[in-house]
């Protein structure tokens, strides 16, 4: 007499009754006419269909489940095989909901008393009431797309370890790229019942502008949040208010502090990045300068003096590190390497390449040997990028 083993391990002795009631249910549900002596036979059918699946006097409850659907399609039944199939995934998901309810107390202890890998998953979350939010929703999330989004195959193969899909507890895109001109133009606003600020008309302005736009945007999405041409852009406002050097240092300070202040979802600081052209790219030199969100009687391109302030001031910061003499973790910068680089032995590029030798941190763009231009790229994280020339190819939801 062989046993069946359920789902949670247990052993229990075989029922042919059960499987009559399922078969009888799922005709109800099609409120189709049956009969018991029909019912009865589909039943012993089942049987016979697993019979070649019993190991060692034992068969599994899912090998029993996938023989009656089998049987009721080779029956004819395949209406009937649907509803069978539609009721095996609510129970399911009844048996999900249930593990979920009872697991709540394991869920909380897990990060309270750090056993759980997830815990350190992200090297960016710190332990802490925050993170346990994030941890307890993360979760929830994961399940979700494991249950809801993935087919089966993918996520028994996450379960099992087979693969890792990384991020599962948010349910968002990845990483994003955003315009620094539009914040320039437009201000800092744009959602319904909240604060909006105009265009920023001094550094300091834009540089507060800059970290709460980061810190928003964080918030909807998984991964980094970048700007592109940060120095070209920071420029005209060093060149129309004559700041000093420490002036300008200031205020990409201020900056670089606030990108690091703890302020997104699981108490993280926001994932940053920043591209730095170095030396104004071609596409903007002759472009009207943008401040307060109205064009200047000078381009960018006037502004390479300026630009180099700019530059100084973060390489500076970022080599001091913070109080305790840290280095940032953000913003991560990306500076583009043109023909036009000055390879000599200038202030700026002695900085550079010691931050560069103090931290590894910036990353290069090498468009030396390359018939693509700083302006066709733009980074939408330390390891993501979009060539501008292929979405101008592109149609069907890109723009």
């Amino acid at each position: 007499m062989y046993k069946v083993v359920k789902r949670d391990g247990m052993i229990t002795e075989f029922d042919i009754s059960k499987i009559s009631l399922a078969i009888t249910k799922a005709f109800e549900a099609q409120q189709k006419q049956y009969h018991s002596s029909v019912i009865d036979m589909l039943a012993l059918r089942v049987t016979a269909d697993f019979e070649g699946k019993i190991k060692n006097d034992l068969i599994q409850v899912e090998d029993i489940q996938d023989s009656v659907e089998s049987i009721l399609i080779q029956s004819g039944y395949s209406d009937v095989a649907k509803a069978y199939i539609l009721y095996r995934k609510q129970r399911e998901k009844i048996r999900n909901m249930k593990s979920t309810i009872l697991d709540y107390k394991e869920l909380v202890d897990s990060y309270v008393k750090a056993t759980d890998w997830r815990v350190k998953e992200n090297s960016t979350v710190t332990y802490s009431v925050g993170g346990l939010i994030l941890n307890n929703s993360g979760a929830i999330t994961a399940n979700y797309w494991l249950s809801e989004i993935y087919d089966e195959e993918i996520a028994n193969a996450h379960r099992s370890g087979d693969i890792h899909l990384h991020d599962l507890s948010m349910l968002t895109g990845y990483c994003a790229g955003w315009s620094l001109k539009q914040l320039i133009l437009e201000g800092l606003g744009g959602v319904p019942g909240k604060i909006t600020s105009k265009p920023a008309k001094h550094l300091a302005s834009l540089c507060n502008q800059m970290v709460n736009f980061l810190g928003i945007m964080q918030n909807e999405w998984a991964g980094a949040q970048a700007f592109s041409s940060f120095d070209t852009y920071l420029a005209p406002f060093v060149k129309v208010d004559h700041l000093s050097y420490d002036e300008v240092k200031k205020c990409v300070e201020s900056f670089v502090y606030g990108v690091n202040t703890p302020s997104r979802w699981g108490t993280q600081a926001p994932f940053s990045n920043i591209t730095l052209d170095w030396v104004v790219p071609s596409d903007l030199a002759q472009q009207p300068a943008i401040i307060g969100g109205q064009p200047q009687d000078f381009t960018y391109g006037d502004c390479q003096k300026e630009m180099d302030l700019v530059n100084k001031a973060f390489i500076e910061i970022m080599i001091e590190g913070d109080a305790n003499g840290r280095g940032f973790q953000y913003p991560i910068p990306t500076y583009s390497i043109t023909k036009d680089f000055d390879w000599s032995d200038t202030e700026n590029n002695k900085l550079l390449f010691e931050m560069t030798s103090k931290y590894g941190t910036p990353y290069f763009s090498n468009y030396v040997n390359s018939d693509m231009q700083p302006s066709d790229v733009r980074s939408m994280c330390c390891r993501l990028r979009l060539d501008l020339r292929e979405l101008r190819r592109k149609s069907g939801g890109f723009f």
